[in-house]
Formats: structure tokens, C-alpha cells, sequence
């Protein structure tokens, strides 16, 4: 059986179908987890919402930040934006069943020893913590309740963890955490404005996964989202930075399609072999917020 983590999608079909091709993908065999963002921005989101329900199984999914727009703009919460490519879906015959579907995945797992989320982990943070956290916000999603908690879940406040924090205030920390975080201060406090690559922060902050003392350095953690990264975008070769490998190779934007085959051993634990296909055009607009 063979193991990968799959970067970011954003309805990017056809060169999911040349990954797998390429990776001699087996459903019976393998397992694939893919690090959010499946839908938006690429031309074919309603073929990759279907080939990852009926991989259901062999296929795992995460929730990113796209994916949640879908569901907000589903439920009346939010509207369509210029740039979105979600209408196929929301005219689709089967769209309660996709939406229910997206409204069961995860937010944050662990798999043979690693730390999985979207866009990254609060230095204050444990693993065992951001999986009991993730499940908050993934049981109120799965409640009668999820309208009204994507009602709630936009705004960049608070911009830091407080256990304390209750209601939709300790909802909407966890999801940025989760789904769109990028930079933080040493103390957690996180900003949402700067896309660009490591070195593009403002003074003071710097890449959540560069914290001193996290809480999650222990442990090989996969994330997404992040397609400016430089080491994501074939600046150089991917590799863990801090024990963090980051998989958003901005397929979308033109770049690639990256897995990450696990392939761990008694001197590289976290050990890995990459596997990419060039995506060979870009999506609807050249933004760098994936």
C-alpha cells in the first residue's frame, strides 16, 4: 500500500487524473489525502468534487478556505464571487449530496505520524489539541446548526487563541488557523493580509511554522494553500522547512501538481519521495491567495 499527501486542487481535473496516473494510483491499494482546497478558481471543480466521493475510502479530504466559501455561498451565506468557479455545482441535480459530503470532511488529521491541515497550526498549539479543535468546528458544521456558524465565520477578529474564547469567536480563530493562515507573531497573534513568499511579512511577524517553540516541531506536519511559498513553487526542490512541508505548487496559477509519496524509514521517519505533473496553463486570475 502506498501513501500521498496531494497538494492543493482548486478544481484543477485533468492534472489530478495525470497525477494519479502517474503515481499508478490503486484505489484498492493506495490512499490519498488531499490538503484542501479542492474546488474553485480551476475550470472542472464539480469533476473533482465526484472523483473524490466516489474514491470515498481510498480518497481523504480536507477543508480549505475555498471549500468553505463554497459551502457559505451554498447555504445563502455568502455571494458568488467575479472569479469564482463554483456554478456547476451549486446547478448540479446532486448538489445536497456534495454539499453534505464537503460538510463531513476534516479540517485537521493524523496519519502515520503526521500532522495534516490546510494553511497551518498556532505556535501554542499541540497536535492532539488542533485535531480536538478541528473537530469543533467539524461537528458544528456536520449539526443543524452550519448555517449559522457560516454566518459567523468570517472577519480576521479575534487574531489570536484564547482558550476562553466561546461561541463564534473561538470558531472563527480555529478556522483561520486552519484554512488561511500564513503569518503569525511569536505570541500567535496572525495576519492575513500578506500572500507573498518569506520575506514579504510586516515587521514582526514571520511564517507560523518558523515560530520558536512550537508546540507542533516535534512532528512532520503537510499543509497547502500557499502557493508563493518559494520552496512550493520550484525555487527549489520541496522539502521540510521547521519539519513543515508545504504542497500548494499552484497548479491553478500554472505551476504543479504535487504528491508527496511516504516513504519513511528508521533514519528519515518523516522520510518522502515528490511526485509532480506541470498543470500547463493558469486559472481565472493570476492572484496569489489560494
Amino acid at each position: 500500500m502506498a501513501l500521498y499527501f496531494i497538494g492543493d486542487l482548486q478544481g484543477c481535473h485533468e492534472p489530478l487524473q495525470r497525477l494519479l496516473l502517474a503515481l499508478d494510483f490503486s484505489p484498492s491499494r493506495d490512499q490519498i489525502y488531499v490538503l484542501g482546497d479542492l474546488v474553485n478558481r480551476g475550470p472542472s471543480s464539480l469533476a473533482v468534487l465526484k472523483d473524490l466521493m466516489r474514491l470515498q475510502g481510498s480518497a481523504h479530504s480536507l477543508l480549505g478556505n475555498h471549500d468553505l466559501h463554497l459551502l457559505a455561498v451554498a447555504a445563502g451565506v455568502r455571494k458568488l464571487h467575479a472569479d469564482d468557479s463554483l456554478q456547476a455545482i451549486l446547478d448540479a441535480p446532486d448538489r445536497e449530496h456534495m454539499i453534505d459530503w464537503l460538510r463531513a470532511q476534516r479540517l485537521a488529521m493524523q496519519v502515520h505520524g503526521w500532522l495534516l491541515v490546510h494553511a497551518g497550526v498556532l505556535p501554542s498549539w499541540t497536535a492532539a489539541e488542533t485535531v480536538a479543535l478541528a473537530g469543533e468546528v467539524e461537528a458544528t458544521l456536520r449539526s443543524d446548526g452550519w448555517t449559522e456558524f457560516l454566518t459567523g465565520m468570517y472577519g480576521n477578529l479575534p487574531d489570536r487563541w484564547d482558550p476562553a474564547l466561546e461561541g463564534a469567536d473561538r470558531l472563527r480563530v480555529i478556522v483561520n488557523a486552519l484554512t488561511r493562515l500564513r503569518f503569525c507573531t511569536v505570541d500567535g497573534r496572525m495576519e492575513f493580509h500578506a500572500k507573498g513568499d518569506i520575506g514579504s511579512e510586516p515587521a514582526g511577524y514571520v511564517p507560523w511554522f518558523a515560530v520558536p517553540g512550537r508546540k507542533t516541531a516535534d512532528v512532520p506536519l503537510a499543509f497547502g494553500h500557499w502557493s508563493t511559498l518559494g520552496v512550493s513553487k520550484g525555487h527549489s526542490t520541496p522539502m521540510l522547512m521547521h519539519n513543515t512541508l508545504g504542497l500548494d505548487t499552484g497548479c491553478v496559477w500554472g505551476g504543479h501538481l504535487t504528491a508527496a509519496r511516504l516513504v519513511p524509514t528508521a533514519q528519515a521517519p518523516a522520510g518522502f519521495e515528490l511526485i509532480s505533473v506541470p498543470c500547463g496553463g493558469r486559472g481565472h486570475l493570476p492572484d496569489a491567495a489560494s
